[in-house]
């Protein structure tokens, strides 16, 4: 059996036609397939891979890491040098009083240990999510994704959860003495990279601090410069009381963490004792690459950098197909009128060599998230294959249109 076949046979599919390329090696901005056939990667992994492929600082980082040692220890109870170090990092460049870190293994688990978190300090025990939000898959974390369809068949699911429309400032008033704690995407990512208007997270913010709930943001898609800040709610003036964050953190390894100020963290560890507890958290070969990663975004011109790729993007997408871009930095949608348009887009670039994908919830967006190391050269080839496609499906549009009126 080849490849291919072993993939449908062995490996546990997510949808019944996955993409199914046949990988053979990555660097940069491009992916290459068994036949030697190169693709321009507008995705990252889904946002994961922020520093592209085979970065060479993350590289040399998880090499060094494994000449010295791997696992050696459950999370919390050896000082580690990557781990320490880069919690230290990530400290020093974050607000105020967001000042201790707790390393897991994925967003998922992040989001899991937030929602525990807030009913520890608490002692509460109602979150308020909103409708079309998405942290995660375990079952915490589905229970507060705002996407029936994706989550009835495994109800019951955690109790107590009640759904808020996101920019909706009457909706707020549905966060009580009774909420241990809001949870919100800094831009909204499945729903179509909608993000805050109108000082809306500050709101929200305000609305937590008088009825003593705990705004807990998730920045697993936004964070890490992917905005053009470190995190996405710097855009928006607000800092939240837990910050979630995964994907685009460990350069492309598998990891999560949340983080809030001292006085709160400190309460899983007592009363009751190991009130969150993970094997792997904190793994060093992991850590390592997230420290390296880390490091070359806040060293680098990176974040400034990613804005101006947006508006390069802006500025060579547009089309009549092409409706609105939405997001910030390189977190970007391309709106179009109807999901098999996005079918097309999505397929038809993958054919010729451009990695493209669909957004969790909303059909008709065309997700754009290139690593933020992408090339001006790279955007202009790639946004260039994207264009060539919506012409080609509008002339196709054009001659049905026309036979229907014969």
């Amino acid at each position: 059996m080849n490849l291919i076949d072993d993939f449908y046979q062995y490996q546990a599919q997510t949808t019944p036609h996955p993409l199914a390329m046949e990988v053979s090696h990555a660097k940069g901005s491009l992916i290459y397939d068994t036949s030697g056939k190169a693709y321009l990667d507008f995705v990252a992994g889904v946002s994961a891979c922020s520093l592209g492929h085979q970065h060479p600082r993350v590289t040399q980082a998880i090499k060094d890491q494994l000449d010295l040692y791997s696992h050696v220890m459950v999370y919390g109870e050896y000082a580690q040098g990557p781990a320490v170090a880069f919690c230290k990092l990530l400290v020093q460049h974050s607000p105020a009083p967001l000042d201790k870190v707790y390393l897991v293994n994925s967003g998922t688990e992040a989001t899991e240990g937030a929602l525990k978190l807030a009913r520890r300090v608490t002692g509460r025990s109602q979150f308020i999510s909103f409708h079309h939000a998405y942290h995660g898959n375990t079952m915490g974390s589905l229970s507060v994704m705002g996407f029936e369809e994706r989550k009835q068949v495994f109800r019951p699911l955690v109790p107590d959860v009640d759904f808020i429309t996101f920019n909706s400032e009457e909706d707020l008033l549905k966060i009580t003495t009774k909420t241990a704690g809001v949870i919100v995407e800094s831009i909204q990512g499945g729903a179509g990279f909608i993000q805050p208007q109108n000082n809306y997270l500050q709101k929200l913010k305000q609305r937590c601090e008088e009825v003593g709930a705990m705004l807990i943001i998730d920045e697993i898609q936004p964070g890490f410069g992917r905005t053009g800040k470190l995190w996405g709610f710097e855009n928006y003036g607000v800092v939240p009381d837990v910050v979630v964050m995964g994907k685009g953190m460990g350069g492309g390894m598998p990891v999560g963490a949340f983080m809030a100020a001292s006085k709160h963290m400190d309460l899983l560890s007592h009363d009751p004792k190991l009130g969150h507890i993970t094997t792997f958290g904190g793994h060093p070969v992991i850590a390592a690459a997230c420290l390296a990663t880390l490091q070359e975004v806040v060293e680098t011109n990176l974040m400034p950098a990613c804005l101006e790729k947006e508006q390069l993007f802006r500025k060579l997408l547009v089309h009549p197909l092409i409706k609105e871009i939405r997001g910030r930095g390189l977190m970007l949608a391309a709106m179009v009128e109807d999901p098999e348009i996005t079918n097309q887009v999505v397929l038809r670039c993958h054919a010729k060599g451009l990695i493209l994908f669909w957004l969790l919830f909303e059909g008709k967006a065309i997700r754009i998230t290139p690593p933020l190391t992408i090339s001006e050269e790279e955007i202009k080839q790639g946004c260039a294959m994207i264009l060539e496609t919506l012409e080609e499906i509008q002339q196709e549009m054009n001659t049905v249109l026309s036979s229907s009126k014969r």
